[in-house]
Parts: structure tokens; C-alpha cells; sequence
């Protein structure tokens, strides 16, 4: 056989193995003519050759063999649908790396082809191929997704029987040589480090004496490939760690019943650190403590805790032992307490082992929830400082990522409308002194009147009005500490002009446009205020609560009034009579004698009764709900004596262990109130978020828990809520937690001291809330008052009318 043919059986792969070497295809007398260290470096050359055929053909055979196989697959290995995905997350550009290669193999057999037996160099064929950006680009986009496309195959040969059949019989394919698919993917990772290593070889066996080309070729590539194998080590790393964190969020398992949405599947969610971590806990017997073997694990927004459970099939399963922890509230308590013996008892075996004991140092440290120091707190133990360290400085970067990600994403603001007014007794004043306080704010109301905006807010010493901006604030009332405030202001072309006040039981209505001149300082006398005064409810009469409702056109107050040995409250409508006239911020006076003739407030249909344990009403769009302590009585009120309905339905909490589950968690839980979600109006599958001063469910419109009645736990336990567009904020006296309605994904929390919410809002009324404010001195503490403002702008809602069978659809 001629050297010619032999070397093309070389380049078709048809020698055997053994013939497959350069010595092998080369005279004796050729060899010893080159002497030995030519030799060598030949037969190094000549392995560039036959590893480069060898690569190209493996590449070949994945989209031969194993991607056409899958394609043509009868029956499907794997869904149509999801074939192509499938692949792409497996193979990702196998192709393009195949392309890149193809051209440079046909390169080199060229050069192989004119210069065989003795090559002078391949250095220049190799060099054009790594300086060209389509060729690096190709690799680093593959290296990068290596570690996913491994997961992506790992986890279908775990869950697809199909798949596992599928790769056994590929396996009796000659050109895959029983070899795993892990083996052929991993190829092109591996290729350039190998191919780095041969022409390091080649190098040294070059002659140095004499001006060889690839003297200054070979140090070029060898540096283009080095550098280049570095910087894709921060992306298989990432990779890698992303695989590790969808390896955590599919093997989570949840507690029955709670809905817990951390937004796992955000592009930008990270594992951070994860790690063993021990617990003190009760033992199974509960006659001692023992050491809880746990795994910690802190993503970008989240610390989550599990005991980790592995399976018979190697599948590992998460079990959350604590409800997982948002970066938003987790805080740092002590890394640097001294190590402690710990002994731990075994309960298997004979009486003899468990009396056995054995000591391990441990090292201790602390994390706890902000809004609940005591109840959440977490004392975790390692085995070394080293580790304790490591945390730490897990928990130190990424809460300081995390805090500065959010300060920058806000998606709403505490807008401060005045911090200096309003003060309340500190600790700079000194005990004795006769200072004049103005007490802590109950509640506060924003108006419009005449095209400019007001604030009124009631304290311990009366309400006080200020245009906003200027935060010149006088004292309009005098009625100390109000329950509530409401001003109804014009809708449409109706004009209502109304400041409405409940104080101390009773319901008094004043002029808008009055309250707004005395604001401004127009008005001297307090009679010309007080002789605008309605009362909204009769004189003898104690209300309890009110709220302003609108239902379509029509302006309405709905209030309870308490009766002495009554065991129920009476609901009242009455409905906002309007002027017609739009206020130019003339004042208009109404007399007693022209409201007995033309009453504002004309009460509207028949007397209604709710508990007397309730205690706030939460308005919907053609319903409310009653707030009571045993839940919240949805009425109609249109038509306070039809049938009503209580919610959430737990009647069949005996029979459905979903519903008992629900019914649990909700039997300390406080109703705060109801929030319809996102939707068309005319959707029959529309549900209600029901809030609780602890949870939150989800019900049907006929008051059905939903969502196989799961609940979400609030992070920390409000006091009040209000509801913006697809936002519902939860109040307590340390944070305001913003959340999505229809997913309970915390979106942000605002912290503060003293926080309570003064004014829900509605519609385009942002919601006021009062808090501690900055400045502490010699004249008491101020009070800081703001408005919740989105930092995006929103669509302005459009008013839904009201329908004649409102109380047959009664949620939104």
C-alpha cells in the first residue's frame, strides 16, 4: 500500500488503532534519517491530526446518532412540543462549534496531505482559527451553558423512562462505543485545555537553534488559549451555580396549605452560599435535646432551611422546617460567641448506646427575623470558625447587594408632606416644661379643593388643615383625637363639598369649601365653620365606624351605631345629596333650618344589623364587607335586609382536610378587610383576597376558599392594609410590606418606628401614613406624615358603573 492511500485511510478513519500512529506510517529509514528529537515532535504533530478527526467525528455522531435519533423518535422520546427546547438546552450551539471545526480539520489534512511525512508546522492553520472572534465566541457561549445543558440531561434521565431507554439503546451504536452522553457534551469543554497541553509539546520539542516559524507562532496561540480558558471559568461558575440553585427549587417541598412564592424563577435568582448547618432541637422521644442536622441555604432575596432527605433513586428532597426568611427582614446577630462542647445521645440500638454520649465542638452564631426577634430566631452551629466565617461574609455581601439592588428598584415612596409640625413628648424634653404639643396623629384625610391641594390631620389637640407644600398648618377643630375623617369632594359633575368627621360617637359633617378658607386663613370665626355643621348621624345616636362609599354616580356613608343592651349594631346608608355647582372655594353655608328642609344626607333603604363585635367595613365596588371577629359579612348596601353571605365559607371544613387546614390557621387570625383582584369585570373566575392581620386566602366570588385553600403568612402582623392597583401594603408599627395581590410575592417593605396607617385611599387617592420622624429635640419628637406615590406612572382606573344585579355578582 502506497503512502498516499494509507495516509487518506487515516484521514477516513479506516486504519486500525494500532496503525494509528505517524512512526506507524513512516519507513524506518525515514525515522532514523530525523533523529529523535524530530521524531518526537512529529508524532506530536501527527496527534493533532488524529485528535482533531476524532473530535469532529464525535460532534458529528451527537447530531447524527442522539439529535436526529430524538427527532425521528417513534414514538416520541420527548414531547413534540417540548422537543426543540429539549434540545437546545442540552446541545445549546453544538452546531456552531461543529461548523468551526469542520473548516480547520479540513485545513490540516490539507497541510497533512502536501508536507506528509514531515510537517513543517500546523501553528499558522491553528492560529488563523483562534483569532477569529466566530470561533472563540462560538466556545465561550457553549462552555458557559455546559453545566446547564449536563443538569438539563441529568434530571430527564431521573424523571423520562423513555429518555433512559432512548440513551440505552444509542449505546449499541458503533460510533457511540457505549459511551454516556455526559462523555460527548463534554467534549468541547475539554478540547481547547487538551489542544493547549499539545502545542505546549511541540513547543519544547522545537528547535531553538533555528529560526522556526512556530518558535513565534505557538507562544502567540498558547497565550490567545490561556487567556481565553480563564475568563470562561467565571461563567462555568456561574452556570454551575445556577444549576445548584434549580437543583434547590425543584426539590423543595412545601408545608401543606401555605402558599409561599419567593419568585424562584426570575432570571437574576442566584444561589449565593449553601451549607450543612446544625440546630438544637427535641428529640423524637422528647426527653432531650439533640443536634438537628439541617442545610442552610441563602439565595439573592431569600435564606432557606431544609432538612434534606435522600431517596432510593438518588433524588434528594427538600423539606422546609421553617418558613423561608426574605433578605428584607433577616438580620445579623452574633458570629463571634466561643465554641461549645455539644453532646449528642443516639436513640437507636440498646438501652446501653442511648445512655452513650459523644462531645463535638461547635461553633454557634445568630440570625433573626426583624419583626419577630424572639419567635424567629435562629442559633445554627458548624464545625468550624472557618465555616462560621464564611458565612458571615455570605450574609455581609448579600444583604448589602440586596439593599442596594432595592434602593435603587423601589417601587414606591414614603413622600414626606410634613416633619416638623406635628410633635409628640420626647426624651430632649426636659420633664416640667411647659411646652405645647399638638399629641400623636389618629387619622388624616387629602382633598382638593379650587385646584389646590389640602392635608387635614386630627391629634390629641384638635384637626388641623394646610395647604399642601407650604405646611402651614392651623387649628380648624377642636375636636381632640377623631376616629376619622373623609372628604367628599365632586365625582363627575356632581359636586358634594363635604368634611366629614366621627369623634367621640358622634358623625358631623362641615363645608368643604369653609374647611379650605379657614386652612388659608380667611376665615376668623369659628362660627362661620360651625354653622355649616350637619350631623350625619342623629344627636342621641353612638357611632361606632363609617365609611365613605361610591357606588357608580352616587356618593353614600355607611355607619353603626351602638344601642345600650342591644346585642347587635344597626348599619345605616345614607346617601350624599350634592349641589350640582362646582366649588370655586366660595364658601357655602348651610344652615339647620335649610338642611331640615334640603338634608344632604338623606337616609337610604331600611335599616340593616351586623354583629356587635364589628368593627370596620370594606368597600368593594357594589358590596361591602363587614369586618367582624368571626369573619367579614358581606352585605349589599342597596339593600341592607337582603340575604347576606359571612366569608371565607369554611362550612366544609369537616369533610375537606384543605379547608380544615385553612380553618386552623385562621382561628387567631383578625379580619382586616377584602381586595378584589385584577381582572375583567365580567369574568366569571375572578377571586377575592381576603386579609387577616396575620394570612391572607384567596375566595371565590361565591366565597369558596380557592387556590385548593391555601393561605399566605404576612411576614409580620398588620394592624391595617391598603390596596394600590396590583399592590396591597400590610401596616405594622415597624414596616410597611408591599405585596403582589394575585401572587403574595413580597415586592418591598418599607421599614419605619411608629408606623400606622392613617388614610387607606382609594382610586387615585394615594394612602397617607404617619410614622416617627427625623427630628428629636428641645420642642418633642415630630411626626412625620406621607403619601405612598408609585415611582412608575400608573393608568388612571376608570369609575365601573353599578350594575342592577349587584348583589347577585357582589366582588368586583
Amino acid at each position: 500500500m502506497n503512502s498516499e492511500e494509507i495516509l487518506r485511510r487515516f484521514q477516513a478513519g479506516e486504519l486500525s488503532e494500532i496503525n494509528q500512529a505517524w512512526h506507524r506510517l513512516v519507513p524506518a529509514e525515514a525515522r532514523e534519517a530525523l533523529g529523535e528529537r524530530e521524531v518526537q515532535r512529529q508524532s506530536v504533530i501527527f496527534e493533532v491530526f488524529k485528535a482533531e478527526r476524532e473530535y469532529v467525528a464525535d460532534l458529528e455522531t451527537i447530531e447524527d446518532v442522539i439529535i436526529k435519533g430524538l427527532e425521528d423518535a417513534s414514538p416520541p422520546v420527548i414531547p413534540p412540543e417540548h422537543l426543540q427546547i429539549f434540545i437546545d438546552q442540552v446541545f445549546g450551539n453544538l452546531n456552531q462549534v461543529l461548523s468551526q471545526h469542520q473548516r480547520l480539520l479540513a485545513e490540516l489534512f490539507a497541510r497533512q496531505r502536501e508536507q506528509h511525512p514531515l510537517v513543517q508546522s500546523v501553528a499558522d492553520i491553528i492560529l488563523d482559527a483562534v483569532l477569529k472572534a466566530n470561533f472563540r465566541s462560538a466556545y465561550e457561549t457553549y462552555i458557559k451553558h455546559y453545566p446547564l445543558s449536563e443538569s438539563f440531561h441529568r434530571n430527564e434521565l431521573k424523571r423520562n423512562q423513555a429518555y433512559n431507554k432512548f440513551m440505552e439503546a444509542i449505546s449499541l451504536d458503533p460510533r457511540i462505543r457505549k459511551r454516556d452522553l455526559i462523555t460527548f457534551i463534554s467534549r468541547p469543554v475539554t478540547r481547547l485545555p487538551r489542544l493547549n497541553l499539545v502545542l505546549e509539546k511541540i513547543l519544547k520539542l522545537t528547535d531553538k537553534e533555528h529560526e522556526h516559524p512556530d518558535l513565534e507562532a505557538l507562544p502567540i496561540i498558547l497565550g490567545i488559549l490561556g487567556d481565553f480558558i480563564k475568563s470562561t471559568q467565571p461563567g462555568i461558575e456561574a452556570a454551575e451555580s445556577k444549576v445548584k440553585y434549580w437543583e434547590l427549587c425543584e426539590s423543595l417541598l412545601y408545608q401543606k396549605g401555605e402558599i409561599i412564592d419567593m419568585d424562584l424563577y426570575d432570571d437574576s435568582r442566584t444561589l449565593v452560599y449553601s451549607g450543612p448547618l446544625s440546630r438544637l432541637g427535641r428529640s423524637e422521644s422528647g426527653w432531650y435535646a439533640q443536634m438537628m442536622e439541617l442545610t442552610g441555604s441563602l439565595l439573592d432575596h431569600y435564606f432557606v432551611l431544609t432538612r434534606d432527605e435522600i431517596k432510593v433513586n438518588g433524588l434528594i428532597k427538600r423539606h422546609l422546617v421553617s418558613r423561608p426568611l426574605s433578605l428584607f427582614y433577616l438580620r445579623l446577630g452574633s458570629f463571634t460567641a466561643p465554641p461549645e462542647v455539644q453532646r449528642t445521645k443516639s436513640e437507636d440500638g440498646n438501652l446501653l448506646d442511648s445512655l452513650r454520649s459523644t462531645s463535638v465542638t461547635v461553633y454557634p452564631f445568630t440570625i433573626y427575623h426583624a419583626s419577630g426577634k424572639s419567635s424567629r430566631r435562629y442559633t445554627f452551629y458548624v464545625a468550624s470558625d472557618g465555616i462560621r466565617k464564611r458565612w458571615y461574609s455570605a450574609f455581609v455581601n448579600t444583604l448589602g447587594v440586596y439593599k442596594a439592588r432595592q434602593d435603587g428598584n423601589m417601587l414606591f415612596y414614603a413622600r414626606s408632606l410634613t416633619d416638623r409640625f406635628f410633635r409628640v413628648r420626647g426624651l430632649h424634653v426636659a420633664y416640667g416644661t411647659d411646652i405645647r404639643l399638638s399629641g400623636r396623629v389618629t387619622t388624616a384625610v387629602s382633598f382638593v379643593c379650587g385646584e389646590k391641594k389640602f392635608i387635614a390631620a386630627g391629634c390629641q389637640t384638635g384637626i388641623y388643615v394646610s395647604a399642601l407644600g407650604v405646611e402651614e398648618f392651623r387649628r380648624v377643630f377642636t375636636h381632640a383625637n377623631p376616629t376619622g375623617l373623609a372628604a367628599i369632594e365632586t365625582l363627575g359633575s356632581r359636586v358634594y363639598n363635604k368634611f366629614i368627621i366621627h369623634v367621640e360617637g358622634s358623625l358631623f359633617s362641615y363645608s368643604l369649601d369653609i374647611v379650605a378658607q379657614a386652612a388659608l386663613g380667611k376665615i376668623q370665626s369659628s362660627k362661620e365653620i360651625t354653622d355649616t355643621m350637619e350631623r350625619v348621624a342623629r344627636y342621641d345616636s353612638t357611632v361606632v365606624f363609617f365609611k365613605h362609599l361610591h357606588i357608580g354616580e352616587r356618593q353614600f356613608i355607611m355607619y353603626t351605631v351602638k344601642r345600650r343592651l342591644q346585642s347587635s349594631l344597626d348599619l345605616h346608608v345614607v346617601e350624599v345629596m350634592h349641589t350640582g355647582h362646582p366649588s370655586v372655594m366660595s364658601p357655602q353655608r348651610t344652615n339647620s333650618h335649610s338642611s331640615r328642609k334640603n338634608p344632604s344626607f338623606k337616609p337610604f333603604g331600611e335599616l340593616g344589623y351586623v354583629p356587635r363585635d364589628a368593627y370596620d367595613i370594606s368597600p368593594l365596588t357594589k358590596t361591602v364587607g363587614i369586618c367582624a371577629e368571626k369573619g367579614i359579612i358581606i352585605v349589599d348596601p342597596t339593600n341592607l335586609r337582603s340575604r347576606f353571605l359571612v366569608v371565607p365559607d369554611l362550612s366544609e371544613a369537616s369533610t375537606v382536610p384543605s379547608i380544615h387546614g385553612l380553618k386552623v390557621n385562621l382561628e387567631d387570625a383578625r379580619p382586616l378587610g377584602l381586595v378584589s383582584l385584577p381582572g375583567s369585570v365580567h369574568s366569571r373566575d375572578n377571586e377575592i383576597l381576603v386579609v387577616f392581620d396575620l394570612v391572607g386566602c384567596y375566595i371565590t366570588r361565591q366565597g369558596r376558599p380557592s387556590r385548593s385553600a391555601g393561605f399566605i403568612k404576612w411576614e409580620t402582623k398588620a394592624t391595617s392594609f391598603a390596596h394600590r392597583g396590583k399592590h396591597i401594603f400590610l401596616f405594622s408599627s415597624q414596616f410597611i410590606e408591599i405585596r403582589n395581590i394575585t401572587s403574595g410575592v413580597i415586592v418591598q417593605v418599607i421599614e419605619g418606628v411608629d408606623i400606622r396607617l392613617l388614610y387607606p385611599g382609594r382610586g387615585n387617592v394615594e394612602s397617607l401614613v404617619a410614622m416617627k420622624g427625623s427630628k428629636d429635640d428641645k420642642d418633642g419628637t415630630s411626626v412625620k406624615i406621607a403619601v405612598l406615590e408609585e415611582t412608575t406612572e400608573i393608568p388612571v382606573a376608570t369609575p365601573v358603573s353599578a350594575s342592577p344585579n349587584a348583589w347577585d355578582e357582589w366582588d368586583m
